[in-house]
């Protein structure tokens, strides 16, 4: 089943994907954590609204994944963690990270990515080193998208090159499936 989930996610990067300058992309980034550093001067900080704008952009880009993928809903946690690694980091940043270390009550995994586009080009200075998450926008997406099809989780980055380990990974806690509710007064 993962084979058919990189093959799909690689059809979808290849046929209806618009590429953009990944460099320009990139250095976007940079530039807006390093605004955000600027305005907070805590890292902490930094890292919470990272999550937040993430948080945001999930919400609105799991309508664009499901246009795009003609997915349908998954079976269990399992299944959506694999279509997120497969399918939709590949839509969004051609990258597959490894879906790895499953709880044995499947309800709790890493996604090991071994390239992360949003890492190119960047030195963190040694005071952000033990502190920043530079990445933690991704948390936040997957935070906000999961949320969108009734899913809370609990995401954090447990390790990142960038702060000198030897890989980055992302932790993804399923906490509980959400109801869907009507907001109030909607007919």
């Amino acid at each position: 089943m993962a084979k058919q989930y990189k093959t799909l996610g690689d059809e979808i990067w290849k046929n209806r994907v618009e590429p953009m300058n990944a460099e320009l992309f990139i250095f976007t980034y940079g530039s807006l954590v390093v605004q955000l550093v600027k305005d907070y001067e805590d890292y902490d900080q930094v890292n919470q609204q990272l999550d937040k704008m993430g948080y945001n952009i999930g919400v609105r880009l799991i309508e664009d994944f499901l246009a795009r993928s003609g997915w349908g809903r998954c079976t269990d946690f399992r299944e959506t963690m694999e279509v997120i690694s497969k399918i939709g980091f590949k839509m969004f940043l051609n990258i597959t990270p490894t879906v790895t270390s499953w709880a044995s009550d499947n309800k709790s995994c890493s996604l090991v990515l071994d390239e992360n586009p949003l890492n190119d080009f960047v030195e963190l200075p040694l005071d952000a080193q033990q502190q920043l998450w530079y990445s933690n926008i991704l948390c936040g997406v997957l935070r906000g998208a999961l949320e969108m099809v009734q899913m809370q989780v609990e995401v954090k980055f447990v390790s990142c090159v960038l702060r000198g380990d030897d890989i980055s990974e992302i932790r993804v806690q399923f906490v509980r499936h959400l109801q869907e509710e009507v907001p109030i007064n909607d007919e």
